[in-house]
């Protein structure tokens, strides 16, 4: 019997060295050379301190910064640990709640915009961390930047502009702006108020 199993084990042996061992440590050796940034995780870096990754949403509240899209990551949001999305269904009477509450706290946070809310600005991404948010949602917000920082709306609308991304590959998703290099620049740029 063990004769039989003897050719098994061994591919097992060699499939897990093979599969476990040498494939990961030759593409993470690769990645650290060619991918860098990207294998770290990119980190944002400010006087020698790391203070985000444009791969991971982070929440900002104050008025003078853009905000977010929802998080529905761990208990409070915002969790990378508890990555994922709400699950709820759209006859959800807790869902229906939730973007009620968000939609009050929107208008409350952006008094001065007076059209629809951009759906980004009220509903959560499916990882919940999202660190991107749409471009009309970022312009929505833009009169309550402005006014917190003591600028004008305009200067604020160009820094949102430069900051756009455009589509992936030229036709993959929405032209969107990451939050956290947006809230960079507007540091940057005009110091707060």
């Amino acid at each position: 019997m063990l004769q039989e199993l003897k050719p098994a084990l061994k591919m097992v042996l060699l499939l897990t060295i093979a599969t476990g061992l040498v494939y990961p440590g030759v593409i993470t050796g690769l990645c650290q050379v060619f991918f860098k940034n990207a294998a770290n995780g990119s980190l944002i870096r400010q006087n020698g301190h790391v203070i985000g990754s444009a791969l991971i949403g982070q929440n900002f509240t104050r008025p003078e910064y853009f905000h977010p899209r929802p998080s529905a990551a761990g208990n409070d949001g915002y969790d990378p640990t508890a990555s994922s999305g709400s699950n709820l269904g759209p006859t959800s009477q807790k869902l229906f709640d939730r973007l009620k509450a968000a939609a009050d706290q929107f208008r409350k946070d952006n008094p001065d915009f007076k059209g629809p809310i951009p759906a980004d600005a009220l509903t959560a991404s499916g990882s919940g961390l999202d660190p991107e948010i749409s471009v009309a949602n970022a312009q929505a917000q833009a009169a309550r930047v402005a006014k917190a920082r003591g600028i004008s709306v305009d200067a604020v609308d160009k820094l949102v502009a430069s900051a756009t991304e455009a589509r992936s590959l030229g036709f993959l998703g929405e032209p969107r702006v990451n939050v956290l290099g947006l809230n960079l620049a507007l540091d940057q740029q005009f110091s707060k108020k």
